[in-house]
């Protein structure tokens, strides 16, 4: 399932290709009603968490959520191929989604519910991230869990919770009620600075300058979610501060992935590690 920063940078892309223009809206597999949208006024894309809101003129909203196997891609206009839920397009530019796990017409309440049920969003200048404190501090589950659920940090998937625990040295099983609230803001200001670099770069690199590949003289990481990284998807590798074998272990139904030597500690590193 993507992870927050690709929902913004779709949210950003259509702000920026179809942003201010009347725009087609059609259905080629048939399976969305476009209804009154086809040629209305597109004013901009936003992202909440993993949530796409496409909004046009009379607050008409489409509500995106792309679940485990959706995609959606923008490409040189050109006849459709494929099962394609919903396009937006204009002459020069088509938005393609395919397979999503929600794509749906909904009302200005109903996006405010869908923002309400979500937690803080690291991506966002609205966001609150004592509201994920309070939930994630009344929890006894794992703080690795916890980071996984929307409402604590929404947009947080399986790669920003294992880098961000790794960085700063913290214990993935540590339970949420004994984290206090500076191993959170640490937590928190290093997802935030992480997932907007994402944003920028289209990827997640989350390694410091001397971890590289370029100075620890190894080769890049070859992987289909690109970017370098600590622990996620490293399981029986050495791990690039201290060379222990990275660990793997399901937890509540996704792998986790974490280093035993590096991630001892029960609050948060005050720095990054690096």
């Amino acid at each position: 399932m993507p992870e927050g920063h690709v929902i913004h940078r779709l949210a950003n892309q259509f702000s920026d290709t179809f942003g201010g223009e009347q725009v087609r809206v059609t259905s080629p597999q048939g399976r969305f009603d476009a209804g009154d949208l086809d040629g209305a006024l597109f004013k901009r894309g936003e992202a909440v968490g993993k949530h796409l809101f496409l909004d046009f003129e009379a607050d008409r909203i489409i509500h995106i959520h792309l679940g485990l196997i959706g995609k959606l891609a923008f490409a040189p206009l050109a006849p459709p191929k494929g099962e394609v839920r919903l396009r937006v397009s204009d002459l020069h530019t088509a938005a393609d989604l395919r397979g999503p796990q929600w794509c749906r017409r909904i009302t200005p309440d109903e996006r405010d519910a869908v923002v309400a049920a979500s937690g803080p969003d690291p991506l966002r200048d609205d966001a609150e991230p004592s509201r994920g404190f309070t939930r994630l501090h009344r929890s006894g589950k794992s703080v690795a869990a916890l980071l996984m659920d929307q409402k604590v940090a929404a947009g947080v998937g399986n790669i920003f919770r294992a880098e961000v625990l790794f960085r700063h040295r913290l214990d993935p099983m540590v339970p949420g009620r004994e984290l206090s609230r500076r191993s959170w803001d640490l937590l928190w200001a290093d997802l935030v600075d992480l997932m907007h670099r994402a944003v920028l770069a289209g990827r997640i690199d989350t390694v410091a300058v001397d971890h590289t590949p370029e100075a620890m003289g190894r080769d890049p990481r070859v992987d289909r979610h690109g970017g370098e990284v600590y622990v996620y998807r490293r399981a029986g590798q050495p791990c690039l501060v201290c060379g222990t074998e990275i660990r793997t272990a399901m937890l509540e139904g996704r792998h986790l992935y974490w280093c035993p030597r590096c991630q001892r500690r029960r609050t948060a590193g005050p720095t990054p590690i690096g």
